[in-house]
């Protein structure tokens, strides 16, 4: 089990840290002829030899780099403006199938799926930690992009990247309280955060701003929750 948790932190490095908006901008504009697609696939090779920290295993990389490709490749030219939200949500899905099914070919999870259980703890939380800050971040801001158009532009300006930089912390915040059993400090903090925003929701008269603002705080905190209560009852096995 300790193998398939790694491969997929490797992907979620790869994926979502590793690769800059610009890249994925230039991949849809260029697709193939982009070279930052094709350093892409490299770093995901590299990532899972990494985590896995054996030469040996460089047979599973390309593998793995290589139906990643197909994937992206599929992805790229099968999304369009309308329909971003749906094949991202594919495209992952696609990906996690695949770690799992490399996974069971490779390591024959029947054989040594009970050997890692003591281990799997440190791997485990570093890939949730990883998920419920940056991950969650870009999954709300694809599937809200349609939203976000339809939105005017607001007269006064914000700082660059708060809003991301907002949403990280208080995933992360969520998904600490809940591991430890502090389930007020949730409600304090969704409290707090309500009258901060409340000035602003107040001031715009904007119901689709409302809206918006409303689905992406819920959508946060519920991946948050969900995640956290998913870890500890999986490290409680």
């Amino acid at each position: 089990m300790i193998f398939f948790v790694k491969i997929l932190l490797a992907h979620l490095i790869g994926d979502f840290i590793l690769q800059p908006n610009s890249w994925v901008k230039a991949k849809e504009t260029s697709r193939l002829k982009a070279y930052q697609f094709y350093l892409h696939i490299i770093i995901h090779t590299g990532l899972v030899l990494l985590v896995l920290w054996d030469l040996s295993y460089w047979l599973l990389a390309l593998t793995i780099g290589g139906i990643h490709a197909l994937i992206d490749v599929l992805k790229l030219y099968g999304q369009k403006e309308v329909n971003k939200p749906q094949w991202f949500v594919a495209d992952q899905a696609l990906h996690l199938l695949s770690i799992l099914a490399l996974w069971y070919i490779w390591f024959q999870p029947q054989i040594y799926f009970f050997q890692y259980f003591d281990n799997i703890s440190f791997w485990t939380l570093l890939s949730s930690f990883l998920f419920v800050t940056w991950v969650v971040g870009v999954v709300i801001n694809v599937l809200l992009a349609n939203w976000a158009k339809a939105l005017e532009e607001s007269e006064g300006e914000s700082l660059v990247n708060a809003g991301r930089y907002i949403g990280i912390l208080e995933r992360l915040m969520v998904f600490i309280f809940v591991l430890t059993d502090h389930w007020e400090a949730i409600g304090f903090l969704l409290a707090a955060k309500s009258i901060f925003r409340f000035g602003d929701l107040k001031e715009s008269k904007d119901r689709k701003l409302t809206e918006y603002i409303l689905i992406g705080t819920l959508l946060s905190f519920g991946i948050a929750l969900l995640t956290g209560m998913l870890i500890k009852w999986f490290l409680s096995i």
